[in-house]
């Protein structure tokens, strides 16, 4: 469980604070997807689950614990794979045997199956590796630490097409009903649904917090030839072929959640999608 409330954060030298009021709770089960706009504050979000940023005022516990007094028992059960990261000039499997300790859960079978996954060998040099193969060490030791809570920050940026498939197979197969997945990315297709729910972060707040479950009730994501008129329509966008077009889910449509464009329409009108996940109070009169 990661629970926020009424989270308050600014740098130094900051004249707004990035956050104000945030509020979030995380269940374990779901992999996450933390969307939002550059600036929006997403890694600073995932510094401070992760004790590495200090909130100024609010409430922030993950499984229990202050993430920032940095407790042993706490930092046992969360791995960050950070969008960028130093590593030590050891190869794989010296990284292995000096951090897995650390992981009372880790799996070295499970390691190996992810390192053979992405045609990776232990005895290799990290320093050896390329860009997108030091990415993908990463995400194979952090699935295997089996910590409760896995942190991921644009985890398929430097990873080719083939990888970026193997990856959500990995990811898809790997996480118990006890752990929770945060990831935060801009490359939204990379993940295809594997994101569920859906979290997109804006001024310093939420403004959108559903499961894709949710999301398909209420809204109905089509393909024309020709967008609506635009008062039947939530949002539209030109794509190949013609217009992806959100409308209200009234017909009780089967439709595939569009990530990319859900996310383009709450950006748009926030108040008006979220609405239509706000229960209707029944008119008795």
């Amino acid at each position: 469980m990661v629970r926020i409330t009424e989270l308050q954060f600014a740098y130094r030298g900051q004249k707004n604070p990035l956050f104000t009021g945030l509020n979030l709770d995380l269940e374990p089960g779901n992999i996450y997807g933390l969307l939002g706009r550059n600036g929006a504050g997403k890694t600073s979000l995932l510094k401070m689950v992760t004790g590495l940023l200090f909130p100024e005022l609010g409430e922030l516990q993950v499984l229990g614990h202050q993430p920032g007094k940095r407790h042993p028992a706490f930092l046992q059960e969360i791995y960050f794979v950070a969008e960028e990261s130093s590593l030590p000039a050891i190869s794989i499997a010296s990284f292995q045997k000096q951090q897995a300790p650390f992981y009372p859960r880790f799996s070295e079978a499970a390691f190996v199956k992810y390192l053979d996954t992405f045609d990776l060998t232990a005895s290799t040099p990290l320093q050896q590796l390329s860009y997108g193969q030091k990415k993908k060490a990463q995400l194979a030791f952090a699935m295997a630490t089996n910590a409760k809570v896995l942190i991921f920050d644009e985890p398929t940026n430097g990873l080719d097409i083939p990888s970026k498939s193997q990856f959500r197979k990995l990811l898809a197969g790997s996480i118990d009903e006890d752990q929770i997945y945060l990831i935060s990315t801009h490359q939204v297709r990379d993940l295809g649904n594997l994101m569920d729910p859906i979290v997109i972060l804006d001024g310093g707040k939420i403004l959108f917090h559903q499961s894709q479950e949710a999301i398909a009730q209420r809204i109905c994501f089509e393909l024309m030839q020709q967008a609506r008129e635009p008062e039947g329509v939530l949002h539209a966008e030109r794509v190949a072929g013609g217009f992806l077009v959100m409308t209200e889910n009234e017909l009780e449509q089967e439709s595939i959640v569009d990530i990319e464009v859900l996310f383009n329409a709450v950006m748009e009108s926030p108040a008006r999608i979220q609405s239509l996940f706000t229960e209707k109070v029944p008119n008795h009169e």
